[in-house]
Formats: C-alpha cells, structure tokens, sequence
C-alpha cells in the first residue's frame, strides 16, 4: 500500500525509540533519517499503520493518531475565538466564585476555556486585599514582571505620567503595544470602588477588525501591512515597538490587535496619498471600536478579578470622581501559560476519567482468583493507606497499584507468564504522576519478594493467588537482593504499598467509591 510522505511518516513515529514518551519530545533530527527513506513494507490492520523502513526501523502508528486535537494548533487566531457584540452577554458574563474555581477543576477549565474562547472572564470573591491578583495569575501561569513593577495600582495620583491613573475616561484601547512582544494577558483585582463613574468596558478587537474588514476591505489590508510606531517613556524606561495595529497569522487569520492612541509614536514611513489612506483606515478603525453595539459596560466591586486577552480585548473605563475612592490592582501574564494549564488540566481529567470507568468496567471483573474484585482491592488499598494517614502520593500508589492488571493482562499473568505490571502501571501512571506515585507502584513485586526474605513470616500472610503469582515474579530475593532493593529510594515506600495490598482482600469490607479520591488524584497531577 502507498504511504504518505516518507520522511513526514517517519518523522513522527510515535514508538518510545523516536520519542520520550514523557514529553514527546523528537530523540533524533531529520538529518538522521538517510537519503532516499522508502517504507519497504505496509499495511493495516485494526490497530493502525505499521511500516518497515528502509533504514530498518519498524513503527506502529495506531488508529486515529493524525487525528487533529482538541488542544492543537493555535487558539491566537480569530478562527480559535467566539468573536462577540455586547448583546451576546445579555444573559450575565463568563464569570465563576474565586473558592469554586480554586476547589473544583472543572470550574477552572470553564473559567480559563472563556478566557481564551471569549477573551476574558471574571471571578467573584477574590479577597479584596492588596498583592491577590498576583494569586490569581499563579493559578494558571506566571506574572510578566513590566517596568511597572510585578503587580501596578489603578489609582489617582497626583501629576500623574500615565493616563491609566487619572480619574478621566479612557477611551477602548490595549495595554503596553510598545512592547514586542506584549504582555498577552492583564488581570484588574478591583480593591475598592465607591466612586462615581469608573465604570468597565471591554470592546472585542477581532469584532471590531473583522467588521473593518468586512466594510473596507483596503483600509483593513492596509492597518494590517503598516508597521505603527509605539512608544513609552517615562524617568526609567523607554520602550519601542514597531508593528502593524491589526496582526495577522500567516494564512491571514487576524491573531493580535494593537490600539492605544495614547502610545502611537510619530508616523514617518508614508507621507502624501500613502499617510492619507493610513490616517483615513486609522480613523475608521477607531469609529468603529467606538461603537456602541461593540462596547460591553460593567462594574467592578470589591473582590472581583478581570482576567482579559490584551491582544485581542480592548479595555476602557469610564471617567469617575476622585471623592469616592476607586482602587484596583493589576498586573500581566502570559497565554501561553493560561492555555498549558488549560490543556493540562482537560488532559488531567480526562485521565481520571479514563481510570473511574476501567474501575467501574473491567474493574468489577475478578481478580487473579480473589474473593474481591480488581476494582475492590485497589479501592481497598486506597482506603488502607487513607485511613493510615499516608501522604497522599502514597494513598494514591495504593489505589493504583494493580491499574497494570487492567485490559486482560491480569489473566496472562495467572495463566503463567509474569505480565510486568508493576512497570507497565507505573509507566501510565508517570504520564500524570511524580515518581513519589509511579515507584512505589513500580516496586510493590519487587516489595512482595523482597518481603518474603526479610521477614520469613510474610509468606504466610500471602493469600494463595499471592503465592502463585510469586513464583512467576521470580520467587523470593536472595540476601544480596534484597539489600540492594533495600537502599534504593523508594523501597520503603513500596514495601508500605505491598503490606496494604496484601491486607485488601476482605469481600467483608466496604469499600468507598473511585470519586472520593479524584480530589487527591488531581491535586498530585497538578
């Protein structure tokens, strides 16, 4: 059969050769592959592609691996995004309560999914105390320290350099365009506000450059080719930017928005026709971010956060009384790191996910000849070591030690032929987990042999099925065995696991649901 490009089909090979299976990341560069790689064999079956190259190498490509991903290509562009008019929100705004979106992760996906689909999002109860907006940006990446400082206060003071902190009304714009590259997020943790006016606005860019767009196509292409300058200065900095104030991707997707009358430096590239078709395209542009229909007007009280998209969002503010007082506290981030988190997290739980139905399925099927089930040892364990206090690495090894025996491999292992669970569970598992998990499941047979020649009474704790299953794992250690599994890091930990997976056998026991530990599970993956 014909295979596609050969060295694009080889250069993703997913085998563990080719690629950390931990990261992903490539183990050779293209120039490895030789001269003239042909795929001397191929064909299909109902595991995927399987090819033998020229150069030797074998690789399996399973079913539906060049399938796109949710969480592939890049969500910058307006083809990633909801693009929005203020009526879309008549319904209230994307927003979630700060203890929910700190305890529950599917709160966080949600409020981290409207921050990159809608480009912003607001979370109630933040505790109005000064430095937590630098809380809420933790959560999900990291601050971009500016010449602002790590965080900046939104407030009046006096002979003020910047216009952000008068009591005027600020007209739709985006924060630091000055900057190459800008600061992709910005987060308002509003403090106090008891004045007057001082009201929020946020207008969506990519609307307003997709209508521009729509309405004169020439003034469009023409803010997206002109570089603009931006300048910032002030006593300790002086910051340059030359760049378009719509951005494109390659393709010609709209990907960034730079807009702030305030920063435009002199314009001295074009002159006669050209500079007046620039300031014509400028001024419609600006008319139409002014709209009313675009522009989404809200009030933020004490305790709310603002987490907004600076390259796509433009934010303004309406003028407000100094009397009153209006205090908020700021600081920027990156989407980069929003979007990792975001990926991480929907990885995460769709990991749990994965694991409560094999529990809830083919966990409820025997176990290697016990009187409990897969799914009732291993929540057995979990429960052990739960009520024992261990750490919650070590509760979460218990509860899945045995994730190994899952898609029949627990009947190959009875059958007689050792079917390495124990490693095959704990290279799973370190997709998701620190070692302080993976190797105490790793090392739990390792355990169990180790056992029967430190402590000769251990044998005959060993249920019948256990004393099987010994023999096929290679039997007790010898002495110098055993000491050496003795001075590895994590064999006492793994000897822990194996005296709670010994003791988990009792069909007389209850045992609780997989729900209960999904908490600690995703605290650990975290």
């Amino acid at each position: 059969m014909s295979v596609p490009n050969p060295y694009w089909l080889r250069d993703n090979c997913p085998c563990t050769e080719c690629r950390n299976p931990r990261s992903g990341q490539k183990r050779f560069q293209i120039g490895d592959l030789p001269d003239g790689l042909t795929a001397t064999e191929a064909h299909r079956d109902e595991t995927g592609l399987h090819v033998l190259w020229s150069d030797g190498h074998r690789s399996h490509y399973p079913t539906g691996w060049d399938a796109p991903e949710e969480a592939a290509g890049d969500h910058r562009t307006e083809h990633g995004k909801r693009l929005w008019e203020a009526a879309d929100f008549a319904r209230g705004l994307p927003e979630a309560d700060w203890s929910s979106y700190l305890s529950d992760p599917e709160e966080r996906i949600a409020v981290l999914s409207a921050v990159r689909r809608s480009g912003f999002a607001v979370l109630r109860g933040v505790p109005a105390e000064e430095r937590q907006v630098l809380a809420v940006a933790g959560t999900f990446g990291y601050v971009r320290d500016t010449n602002y400082g790590e965080l900046f206060d939104v407030r009046v003071e006096p002979d003020a350099v910047n216009f952000a902190f008068t009591d005027a009304a600020i007209a739709p714009h985006t924060d630091n365009p000055y900057r190459d590259p800008v600061p992709t997020l910005q987060l308002l943790h509003c403090l106090r506000n008891e004045a007057a006016g001082g009201d929020s606005g946020l207008v969506d860019g990519f609307r307003a450059a997709a209508l521009l767009r729509e309405e004169d196509p020439e003034a469009f292409a023409l803010l997206a080719r002109t570089p603009v300058p931006f300048r910032y200065r002030d006593r300790t900095a002086d910051l340059a930017a030359e760049l378009p104030m719509i951005g494109l991707d390659p393709r010609g997707a709209i990907r960034e928005i730079r807009f702030n009358n305030r920063s435009i430096d002199t314009l001295r590239t074009l002159d006669g026709a050209e500079l007046d078709a620039f300031y014509a395209a400028y001024r419609r542009f600006a008319a139409i971010t002014l709209r009313p229909e675009l522009r989404l007007e809200f009030r933020l009280g004490p305790g709310d956060c603002l987490i907004f998209d600076n390259t796509r969002l433009l934010h303004a503010r309406t003028a407000f009384e100094q009397a009153g007082g209006r205090h908020l506290q700021g600081c920027y981030a990156d989407l980069d790191s929003l979007s990792s988190t975001l990926s991480v997290l929907r990885r995460n739980v769709a990991a749990l996910d994965e694991l409560e139905a094999l529990f809830a399925g083919e966990g409820a099927g025997e176990y290697l000849g016990e009187a409990v089930t897969m799914a009732e040892h291993m929540l057995q364990a979990g429960q052990l070591a739960r009520t024992a206090g261990a750490p919650p690495a070590l509760v979460a090894a218990a509860l899945l030690h045995d994730i190994g025996h899952f898609h029949g491999s627990g009947l190959k292992l009875m059958a007689g032929t050792d079917n390495r669970h124990g490693d095959t569970a704990a290279d799973w598992l370190s997709r998701y987990f620190p070692t302080a998990v993976t190797e105490p499941v790793r090392l739990h047979v390792p355990a169990k042999r180790y056992l029967c020649t430190a402590e000769p009474d251990y044998f005959a704790k060993l249920s019948p099925a256990s004393v099987h299953t010994l023999g096929l794992q290679g039997g007790p250690m010898t002495p110098t065995e055993a000491e050496e599994f003795a001075a590895g890091p994590f064999a006492a930990d793994a000897v822990t696991v194996r005296r709670w997976d010994e003791a988990a056998k009792d069909p007389a026991v209850g045992t609780p649901a997989f729900a209960e530990f999904r908490p600690l599970l995703l605290e650990l993956m975290s």
